[in-house]
């Protein structure tokens, strides 16, 4: 009997037997939600609780108002899904249950036989219910425990441990972040949350593939990794495991009960693949067969390295890719909705997008999120986007005994084995700062000697990382000094996260830390005014209202960007009530200030620092948070700092030492692409207000080598103004190709800068378009940071930049997209060109 395979889907929206899923709890909900028990629920797989019940119009929005609050008892509900269909069974030896994936504790029940128990919701199950599985109607039923009642269950059976949140997620083998975070709600929910099938088979079943791909010299080498299972191996004859690349095709033979196979080719001159800005993201399609079965994959051919050499600075960090240093400008990523399956391979793609349009090549996939589905890594690959992928481990001690210990070590073999083919994969990270909570967070005293985690992030993980995918480094954690003796988190070695700024510091003193690679840092700001206000009703709006606060999930976040504005920037009037309209745009310049503040003093010590990853790219819910794009997609004024901070070619004025150990300043260029910088650097002082000349010039000839950076002493003359607070200074690198690149650098914060009123500092134009405006701003005299929020007339409605400061004379146009006709047109153009919509710091006067 040859190799046959047929799927049966059991999902909502795929099933060819129209099969429907209902759902029902089976504790009982408290009083004021006792509808939601009265009949069965329809249902969606792959679903989740809360989507169905909102579905069902049962509860209301979680995300609005208070209703997270409101709907914390469906996490603490047992559930049921259930559903019928009629299966026919054809000649196949075996009929397997398969389930991508459960959330999270869960009994599987066919015709009323358990068929098994699930505990992990990040790796798949599969059961043989060939005795099980009936010709016509058969009952399907998945038993949910409420993922908080399991969670706190699990937490006393394994002793508990320390960890940063209220629910004991570090005792449960499911996506930390659920349970709530410092970002995101606390919607600990249950569901079939992957897709869900039959599949019926014959002699061998065709398992997990690994293509990886290797590089020797110039030619590729492929070898593909083959896992085999049996139906019935004593009758079978000898079958053939067939692998094409590109167009080469090679068959091996294998011996019936023989459950691995390697199959190996070769490419001569193979194109690599390469991440964005360093070359081409090249892939070959790879296929492997059995029989009717087949795996198809695209795999890219490149060495990655991590290098950690000491000096005499430290013990450095750098991702190498075939052979080349990389300057990482990184986003952390986080689950891209609270409720996972609304997410979608087109979701996926605008959010990733997002992070290639501000310049960024590398994503970090956080340990409390996600192993991602393949459609992300699948867009990076195509993107050039690396990958840094956490083990699912984040801000907790872990038990390293049973059962937990199991769950993990299958679902790491799963996670590498899946993951192994792209080439936009670049790290395997042990953790998130569970190293560093462990030496400096208080968990020795209540851990009084018990394991937590260390087993896994020192032994476990790099030995699955070294047999499934060992072209991919492994690092132990994040942060991590790689380094004996040293602190995880010192500055001077490895890998960082500054987070003493966001909770103590004035953001200047991110320039206490020369550090090599900063792997996490950020400063929080509010989403879209659009977005927060769909959500947000307290009447009247405050920073410290009811729901203005179940949408800031930051410990004494409100108060910290608050404090935040320190000498930077004027505070906004309190009387006599908070003016809501300067809030949302200071702490949204504040966040873009502090965050781009830091890139900036980063890249300022290349080639001593290797990159920096910015928490946060995106948001999970309306919120206000550390991302630079809110969950509605509306990009914040973070966005757009980092849209010029992340650029190939960047100027920054920054603090240097002279030959007598004063502090100046200077002037840094970096040029991080892969073209000479060579042109004209024009820098000049010049007053803010209107009509003022240039005080004082220095020109000279600018050239970089690719990828190099240079510090350009300024003349005294440019750093000696009559009157600092009426002056200010610009440098403006071109190019060739006519490209420019200019800095502006301050000799007094905001707070004591002479910024002349808006109605003399500027002029307006309104221009309509085919898909929206032109808003063209004329300066006058020094426009600092203006900027346009469209979404407050119409939440569809998106600006092409913003934070554009403009001397005297220039000129800028905002491009207002996205818009309709009873949007921004019925409220009258001329509120594009004034408070609140159109901001800049000269307002704040």
């Amino acid at each position: 009997m040859s190799p046959t395979l047929r799927c049966m889907s059991l999902n909502t929206a795929d099933s060819p037997a129209g099969v429907s899923w209902t759902l029902i709890p089976l504790t009982p909900p408290p009083a004021e939600w006792s509808r939601v028990a009265v009949a069965p629920i329809p249902a969606t797989v792959p679903g989740e609780v809360y989507a169905d019940l909102f579905a069902a119009e049962l509860i209301p929005d979680p995300f609005n108002g208070d209703n997270e609050r409101r709907l914390h008892w469906i996490g603490s509900v047992d559930w049921s899904y259930r559903t019928s269909f009629t299966f026919a069974p054809g000649d196949e030896q075996r009929h397997d249950l398969v389930f991508d994936g459960l959330d999270t504790i869960a009994t599987v029940l066919l015709n009323g036989i358990e068929v098994g128990r699930t505990a992990n919701q990040h790796r798949s199950y599969r059961f043989d219910v060939g005795d099980l599985v009936r010709t016509g109607e058969n009952v399907l039923e998945v038993r949910f425990e409420g993922p908080v009642t399991a969670a706190q269950r699990l937490s006393e059976e394994l002793g508990e441990r320390p960890r940063a949140y209220g629910h004991p997620f570090n005792a449960i083998r499911k996506m930390a972040a659920g349970y709530g975070w410092d970002w995101g709600p606390d919607l600990a929910g249950v569901g079939i949350w992957k897709s869900v099938r039959i599949e019926s088979w014959s002699t061998v079943r065709l398992g997990s593939v690994r293509p990886l791909a290797l590089v020797d010299g110039t030619t590729g080498r492929l070898e593909t990794h083959v896992d085999l299972e049996w139906a019935d191996p004593v009758a079978t004859d000898v079958v053939e495991v067939v692998v094409t690349l590109a167009d080469q095709t090679i068959a091996v033979p294998v011996i019936p009960g023989d459950t691995e196979a390697t199959v190996e080719l070769s490419v001569d001159d193979v194109e690599l693949w390469w991440p964005i800005g360093y070359g081409s993201q090249s892939r070959y399609d790879v296929t492997v067969q059995v029989g009717e079965q087949s795996h198809a994959a695209k795999v890219g051919f490149r060495t990655v390295e991590l290098s950690h050499t000491p000096d005499e600075h430290g013990t450095g960090f750098a991702i190498v890719v075939n052979g080349t240093l990389i300057y990482v400008k990184g986003f952390n990523w986080i689950p891209d909705d609270a409720l996972l399956t609304r997410l979608s391979p087109a979701t996926y793609r605008t959010s990733i997008d997002e992070a290639v349009a501000a310049g960024a090549n590398l994503l970090r996939v956080w340990g409390g999120g996600l192993y991602e589905s393949d459609d992300f890594y699948e867009v990076c690959d195509e993107l050039g986007i690396l990958v840094w992928q956490d083990f699912l481990f984040a801000c907790a001690a872990y038990a390293e005994e049973e059962p937990l210990r199991s769950e993990v070590i299958a679902e790491a073999r799963e996670a590498v084995t899946r993951l192994s083919s792209h080439p936009s994969l670049a790290v395997w990270n042990g953790n998130n700062e569970n190293i560093w909570g462990y030496v400096e967070w208080g968990w020795r005293q209540p851990l009084a000697g018990r394991t937590w985690g260390d087993g896994y992030y020192s032994e476990i993980l790099p030995s699955i990382v070294a047999e499934l995918d060992p072209p991919v480094p492994y690092s132990p954690g994040s942060p991590y000094s790689y380094a004996k003796y040293h602190h995880p988190n010192d500055f001077r070695s490895g890998t960082m996260h500054i987070w003493d700024v966001w909770n103590q510091l004035d953001y200047n003193h991110y320039r206490d830390y020369p550090a090599r690679f900063v792997s996490e840092f950020g400063f929080q700001g509010p989403p879209g005014w659009s977005t927060l206000f769909s959500v947000v009703h307290d009447e009247p709006a405050d920073p410290y209202g009811e729901q203005m606060l179940v949408h800031q999930k930051a410990h004494q976040g409100n108060l910290k960007l608050e404090r935040g504005l320190g000498d930077h920037l004027p505070m906004w009037s309190t009387t006599p009530t908070p003016n809501l309209d300067d809030w949302h745009w200071l702490t949204s310049l504040n966040q873009a200030r502090a965050v781009s503040f830091g890139v900036e003093h980063l890249r300022s010590y290349y080639p001593r620092n290797r990159g920096a990853i910015v928490w946060q790219l995106n948001d999970n819910w309306p919120v206000i948070s550390w991302a630079a794009v809110d969950y509605a997609g509306i990009r914040k004024p973070l966005w757009h700092a980092l849209h010029r901070a992340y650029a190939d070619r960047l100027l920054t004025f920054q603090p240097r030492q002279d030959e007598d150990g004063t502090d100046v300043q200077a002037l840094i260029a970096h040029n991080d692409s892969a073209d000479v910088w060579s042109g004209e650097l024009v820098i000049t002082r010049r007053g803010t207000g209107v009509g003022t000349p240039v005080l004082a010039e220095q020109r000279l000839p600018l050239h970089l080598d690719a990828r190099s950076a240079l510090t350009i002493a300024l003349d005294a003359d440019v750093l000696s103004p009559a009157d600092p607070t009426a002056e200010f200074l610009t440098a403006t690198g071109t190019s060739e190709d006519r490209s420019a690149t200019t800095a502006y650098g301050y000799f007094v914060e905001d707070t004591a800068l002479q910024l002349v009123d808006p109605a003399a500092a500027y002029q307006v134009t309104v221009v309509p378009t085919e898909d929206g405006y032109d808003v063209r701003l004329e300066a006058k005299a020094l426009v600092k940071d203006a900027t346009l929020f469209p979404d407050r007339l119409d939440p569809r409605a998106r600006v092409d930049t913003a934070l554009v400061t403009l001397p005297a004379g220039a000129m800028h146009t905002f491009r207002v997209t996205g818009t309709e006709s009873d949007g921004i047109a019925g409220l009258g153009e001329v509120a594009l060109t004034a408070k609140p919509v159109l901001r800049s710091v000269n307002d704040l006067a």
